[in-house]
């Protein structure tokens, strides 16, 4: 057992080291910590979309959001769209996947409004069409 706790450990540190390491994607960061300090005072609502592999990450973020993350603020407005599973069920039922973020989007989000969507490929055709339909609504470029 003690064996596989280490192991668990040490991809976790592997995976924190590839990323501390990777020049690119701590700029990313930063530019993504940077969107959401300067939309943060323009009332902008911080919308999160993710796929199964990375929900429970993101529905982690969100809160942070509404809460204190390292600094007493006032709480930022934030959804997360894929914890509202009867939307979800309902429009891929009556649609499809593809169009779960989307449809919601194109019905809830304003300009200005910043989404944050993750996706483990990259590819998820359900996120694409969420950021394609923000766009179209005046969102901000993000990933």
């Amino acid at each position: 057992m003690n064996e596989k706790i280490q192991d668990i450990i040490n991809e976790s540190l592997t995976v924190k080291s590839l990323v501390l390491n990777d020049l690119r994607l701590v700029g990313l960061v930063g530019d993504l910590v940077t969107l959401i300090m300067t939309g943060s005072g323009r009332g902008n609502t911080f919308i999160f979309a993710a796929m199964e592999e990375v929900r429970r990450m993101l529905s982690i973020w969100r809160p942070e959001f509404s809460g204190r993350f390292y600094i007493n603020r006032d709480a930022l407005p934030s959804e997360a769209l894929h914890c509202n599973t009867s939307y979800l069920t309902a429009v891929a039922n009556d649609f499809s996947y593809d169009l779960i973020y989307s449809r919601l989007i194109k019905g809830i989000g304003k300009p200005g409004d910043i989404l944050i969507g993750l996706s483990t490929s990259g590819n998820s055709v359900n996120i694409v069409k969420a950021f394609e339909t923000a766009r179209e609504k005046g969102s901000p470029p993000s990933g």
